[in-house]
């Protein structure tokens, strides 16, 4: 059977979600030593925490916490007998740590500067990125790990693709494909977060088209734009990316703080929390 360690690197390098167990605390004449560990992913169990019945029920609400997408660290207390099939009484206390389980699903539209300077940060989240542009020359020879290059003539038919619940970025080449895409993004409704690279004149402009074509306004306003968080400054790309990725984690701490099926209900009141940045954002 795998070591744990070995175990765990090898699948936080695959990005595939999984479960550290840890007996933390153990009393009673029981076999198992308090520090043992085991991690559970959705299709195997690495190590042991000394079997029987109480690793089977560990094992149950570790795949458990996979299925939710639980973020959240958990202790269980068992106490031994005959609920778990001993022969002999005492306690033990279990850690439940949810491991390489991502964050944020984020869409990338746009291989830009400001793109190229905001993918690297986001893929050094626990976030899994799409990064899509119909110019394939705008990528660069090496992608981060945790990133998916979509290559796509036609831009706005990806925003079908997206998981729902997606975080939505629109910085791209074209004033005109940012309004499409814009549009197709509020129209499925169903992201968690939407911002789009640009300045309050801008925001006024695609306010206007969109009424016109009929959005309600309640929904335009769940579009961040400017986007960032106004406390970092700058129009370098790298000051923008980073302004950026401060208002993504700042939603998805906030969005993990609920249960994982509320994240979409939470989005709009956390973006109305943030500050809008008062600086113009360059292309």
């Amino acid at each position: 059977m795998n070591n744990w360690i070995s175990a765990l690197a090898e699948l936080q390098t695959q990005g595939e979600a999984c479960v550290l167990v840890t007996i933390i605390e153990e009393r009673g004449s029981t076999p198992r030593n308090a520090g043992s560990k085991m991690v559970v992913s959705a299709e195997r169990i690495y190590d042991t925490i000394g079997g029987g019945h109480l690793e089977y029920k560990a094992m149950a609400i570790a795949r458990e916490m996979l299925d939710s997408g639980s973020q959240q660290t958990r202790l269980e207390r068992f106490s031994l007998g005959a609920s778990l099939g001993q022969c002999c009484g005492g306690v033990n206390v279990l850690l439940f740590e949810p491991m390489g389980q991502p964050h944020a699903q984020i869409a990338v539209f746009g291989a830009g500067h400001v793109g190229r300077a905001l993918v690297p940060l986001l893929a050094s989240l626990p976030c899994r990125v799409r990064w899509i542009d119909s110019r394939d020359a705008e990528f660069p020879a090496q992608l981060p790990e945790g990133v998916t290059k979509i290559v796509n003539e036609e831009v706005v038919d990806e925003v079908d693709n997206l998981p729902a619940g997606s975080y939505c970025i629109v910085m791209t080449h074209n004033h005109q494909l940012d309004l499409e895409l814009t549009a197709a993004i509020l129209k499925r409704g169903d992201f968690t977060w939407f911002g789009l690279i640009g300045s309050k004149t801008k925001r006024a402009k695609f306010e206007h088209r969109l009424r016109d074509r009929g959005f309600d306004p309640a929904l335009v306003q769940r579009m961040r734009c400017p986007m960032g968080l106004a406390e970092v400054k700058g129009k370098l790309p790298i000051e923008i990316a980073v302004s950026v990725a401060a208002e993504v984690i700042a939603t998805y701490n906030a969005c993990f703080g609920m249960e994982s099926g509320e994240q979409g209900s939470s989005a709009e009141p956390v973006a109305k929390l943030l500050p809008v940045s008062r600086r113009s954002q360059a292309q």
